[in-house]
């Protein structure tokens, strides 16, 4: 029975307190190197990675050739025999060094897409997985060794796969526990949703759409090329952080294409349409048309709707069309300021900071001020004034 990513939480742990090798198989792009990493992490452990399928023959430990009088022994009977040495990887060697440097620490040394290295590099490896040993060198008490693979048609459960991998040895088999990972929606939102210096790991519109699709996380069926994984929503997710930077059209060119290159031509259609539906239900026209769209409270509750990204992205586009809806019109400056109340502090003072940019001065401030001046704008265009002085001079940190 495969386990999710919040039981192999558990499982890894377990399995080295026993002393044991976990091999973590699962398809590619599943978390299992986010998921050794989470590990690291929770036993307060020390983590190196070797990926092994980059890997050659000789990487790990070569020979080296006799430099000194004292790497010759002298025999009675087979006269002077050099003591041949070895140099090792510059990974073993800093997993030494930072295991006499911190001897209380567990150290992991994760050893990724172990079955892709070719049959050579295995065979170097197996007497670190097995005897962890490699050469005369002895790995350090505290260092535990992980492994993951991707399935192979050997496998139980993956008899149709076709990944590009090296079946395994039978003793690798028989001295490692076999834990499958298995992709759990409900997993993932969870991990999604988590902040990290204020800012979610995946874009909201992501959590959205698998929230509402979740068989689109690592659909079953798939196309020949392309397909969505947990790792390709994640490229997604930092691709949509990229282009909402941009103004909308610049955005919107290229979505499409960057959508597709990770996900799949029909699957990166659907998310570019379902995004365009969410985006659109307010626009600048909309906020600002106030004859057509005199509701406030209608306005604001839609926008309160929106997650913060998408907030962003509207003020923007407001700041980006403020010759067209001036900002010195008393009614444009009263729903502005209605909006940019509803966002963030931060938020707020991003929007604010793009305003001040010399940029904007005659296209925005300059027009305002001089509505202030004249008495013109009825307290509306002031108030907008002095609250964007008031958050310019916020300190957010």
């Amino acid at each position: 029975m495969a386990l999710t990513y919040q039981s192999l939480l558990t499982a890894v742990p377990i399995v080295i307190r026993a002393g044991n090798v976990p091999n973590i198989v699962g398809e590619a792009g599943i978390g299992k190197s986010a998921l050794v990493g989470q590990v690291a992490a929770n036993m307060g452990a020390k983590l190196f990675t070797t990926v092994v399928s980059l890997s050659e023959k000789g990487d790990l430990a070569i020979p080296v050739p006799p430099l000194t009088k004292e790497s010759f022994v002298q025999t009675k009977n087979y006269g002077s025999l050099a003591d041949v040495q070895f140099g090792y990887s510059h990974t073993l060697v800093n997993i030494i060094e930072y295991a006499e440097q911190h001897e209380h620490q567990p150290i992991i040394w994760f050893l990724d897409e172990f079955n892709r290295g070719t049959q050579a590099v295995q065979s170097e490896l197996m007497n670190l997985v097995l005897q962890r040993e490699i050469n005369s060198l002895v790995l350090p008490k505290q260092v535990h060794i992980v492994i993951a693979e991707n399935p192979d048609s050997t496998m139980a459960g993956f008899e149709d796969t076709s990944y590009g991998v090296t079946a395994g040895d039978d003793a690798i088999k028989d001295r490692t526990v076999r834990l499958v990972m298995r992709v759990n929606v409900a997993d993932w939102l969870n991990w999604a949703q988590q902040k990290i210096n204020g800012q979610v790991q995946i874009h909201p519109l992501v959590t959205q759409y698998i929230a509402s699709e979740p068989e689109m996380l690592h659909p079953q069926e798939r196309e020949n090329d392309l397909y969505p994984t947990p790792r390709a929503w994640q490229r997604v997710s930092a691709n949509l952080f990229e282009l909402a930077k941009l103004p909308t059209e610049t955005s919107r060119e290229v979505q499409l294409n960057l959508l597709q290159g990770d996900l799949g031509e029909n699957v990166g259609t659907a998310f570019d349409q379902f995004i365009k539906e969410k985006q659109d239900v307010l626009t600048v026209k909309t906020v600002f048309d106030i004859e057509t769209n005199n509701d406030d409270q209608k306005i604001s509750n839609e926008f309160s709707q929106l997650n913060e990204v998408a907030k962003m992205q509207l003020l923007r586009n407001c700041v980006e069309q403020a010759e067209e809806y001036s900002f010195a019109d008393a009614a444009i400056a009263t729903r502005f300021l209605q909006l940019l109340q509803l966002t963030s502090l931060d938020g707020q003072y991003a929007i604010v900071q793009s305003i001040g940019g010399i940029e904007n001065q005659a296209k925005i401030l300059e027009p305002m001020y001089a509505a202030i001046q004249s008495g013109s704008d009825g307290g509306s265009v002031l108030a907008l004034y002095r609250y964007l002085g008031k958050v310019a001079t916020t300190n957010v940190d």
